[in-house]
């Protein structure tokens, strides 16, 4: 054996601090977002939670979100949630996306689905939207009574779906709506999507997305740049909100979409509201502070009123 081989392994291709390394072995090292709150019942909401593998071959997964009076209060919204990290970090069970759709699933009293989507690099995109379409077609498949997921079958009203997530989840949340519009989702009425500061593409190339994404057809890809996007006017709802924070490196990604949204020749009402002197995702580093607060009623809101 090569006593060298080891430290070989160790070397580092590819340095993407604060966020993750690739070692020469392949092996990836996350450097945020590892960490795992358990499913159950929340002291605070009373909402159980509880874990399910989608597709056992590629690991797939979901975290459910049941609100404590769902046995007295007929059918439900259904939320379908993506998580952000920047395509290759965090998952539904760090404690920040745990702690919040408790508190979603609580206050809008809805069932919530939080997709565990692979992760690039290891999972390179489109990998993830592939798996967080087919984690929608789980649960879409259990309209009308179908499937096997008593929370779904039981408490979901398929009439009343919404898409949401941040960051790089508000990219997928808005794709998994084009997809919706452009393919149909039987079954499903999808009354509308939330983008709380979603990740979409700069005409210039970015290191980090071009290594996430290597077959993306740059510059004007629709997943990253919707505003590029010819069949924008066919998303496949009604309603959307885009949430922006005025501190936030991509507060004009998300102008930039609400404006190409309202040009597209879409039929359908949106909303862009800002939270000002905030920046990137505040409302999962701090739960507690106002505008927080304040966005999270505005979430539950637009869950609430239809």
């Amino acid at each position: 054996m090569d006593p060298n081989s080891a430290s070989d392994n160790n070397q580092i291709l590819h340095d993407y601090s604060p966020r993750f390394r690739v070692y020469k072995d392949g092996r990836v090292e996350r450097l945020r977002g590892e960490e795992k709150a358990p499913a159950g019942v929340d002291p605070v909401t009373g909402v159980q939670s509880k874990d399910i593998t989608i597709n056992p071959q590629t690991g797939l997964s979901v975290r459910m979100f049941l609100p404590k009076t769902a046995t007295s209060a007929g059918k439900l919204p259904l939320l379908i949630y993506i998580h952000g990290g920047a395509f290759c970090t965090f998952s539904p069970f760090h404690p920040f996306y745990h702690r919040h759709l408790n508190t979603i699933a609580a206050e809008a009293n809805a069932v919530v689905v939080s997709v565990n989507y692979r992760l690039a690099p290891e999972h390179p995109l489109p990998i993830g939207y592939d798996d967080t379409w087919e984690a929608i077609k789980w649960a879409a498949a259990h309209s009308n009574g179908g499937g096997t997921e008593p929370w779904l079958v039981d408490h979901a009203d398929f009439s009343n779906v919404y898409f949401a997530g941040d960051s790089a989840g508000g990219n997928f949340s808005h794709s998994m709506g084009m997809q919706v519009g452009l393919e149909g989702l039987p079954g499903v009425k999808l009354a509308g999507i939330v983008l709380i500061h979603p990740y979409f593409g700069i005409d210039e190339k970015e290191e980090l997305i071009a290594f996430l994404y290597p077959t993306m057809a740059w510059p004007d890809d629709p997943k990253m740049k919707p505003a590029k996007d010819p069949n924008l006017g066919r998303l496949g709802c009604r309603r959307v909100l885009v949430m922006v924070a005025g501190n936030d490196d991509l507060v004009d990604r998300g102008r930039t979409y609400y404006e190409a949204l309202k040009k597209s020749g879409w039929e359908g009402e949106v909303d862009l509201v800002e939270a000002e002197g905030e920046g990137h995702v505040f409302h999962l580093i701090d739960p507690t502070k106002d505008k927080a607060q304040v966005l999270v009623k505005q979430f539950v809101s637009f869950l609430t009123h239809h």
